[in-house]
């Protein structure tokens, strides 16, 4: 009988080992969670303190965290051109991979999956074509340089402008039209963007705008570039 109640109480104190120990890794894990929410919080604080600073990557960070929320009272959605603007504010690859940095400082989320998300596969490939047109390096922001990198990505930001779909429905998207020739300085420029296109995707550029622009609307957006200086 001696035997057995001594088994017993080592078996109930081996359960009770078991038992407690399960229960620090549960308070450690809990710790652990806790501990990196706490670092989290504090770097998310710390990062928007920044924010306050125009034009620093942490501002730009919010603007297009602001852009994809776009929770006015006068609209919903996305905030294509917002995100639009924003992207054109950065004055280069470097420091783009700051501001997805500072993004994921701020909003423990990432930026590009989050701009997947939000935009269709032909915005997404016109945000691409703003960054890519960059310089590699540099904090300050430059004018565009007529380079053939530039020329191409107004190409490209057509071409995506021109294939986007809304649902199953085939559409085009003016707005991202209009900013890509707000945006070229000349009408000679304009010609080089038509010669890049041709050369990117074999099409003639002058024979897409009048397929995908209604009747009254291409005459306006051919206005911006008439009205521009020829060299």
């Amino acid at each position: 009988m001696q035997d057995t109640s001594t088994h017993t109480s080592d078996e109930f104190t081996l359960k009770e080992t078991i038992t407690y120990s399960l229960l620090g890794v549960i308070v450690l894990g809990g710790s652990f969670f806790v501990g990196r929410s706490m670092i989290r919080k504090a770097r998310s604080n710390n990062e928007e303190r920044k924010t306050y600073e125009e034009g620093n990557e942490a501002t730009l960070a919010k603007q297009l965290k602001m852009a994809f929320d776009n929770d006015m009272w006068f609209g919903w959605g996305t905030d294509e051109e917002a995100i639009r603007k924003t992207l054109r504010a950065v004055p280069s690859k470097e420091y783009f991979r700051k501001v997805i940095n500072s993004y994921q400082k701020l909003y423990a989320r990432s930026l590009m999956k989050d701009m997947q998300d939000e935009l269709t596969s032909t915005e997404y490939n016109e945000m691409l074509a703003i960054i890519n047109a960059k310089p590699d390096k540099g904090n300050t922001l430059i004018d565009a340089s007529l380079s053939a990198q530039q020329f191409l990505s107004w190409a490209k930001r057509l071409r995506a402008a021109f294939k986007i779909t809304y649902g199953w429905f085939p559409g085009t998207d003016e707005d991202a039209i209009k900013a890509v020739f707000m945006e070229i300085p000349t009408q000679a420029a304009f010609g080089q963007v038509s010669l890049a296109y041709k050369n990117e995707y074999g099409d003639d550029l002058m024979k897409d705008l009048q397929s995908e622009l209604e009747f009254y609307e291409i005459n306006p957006m051919l206005n911006i570039i008439a009205k521009k200086s020829k060299a």
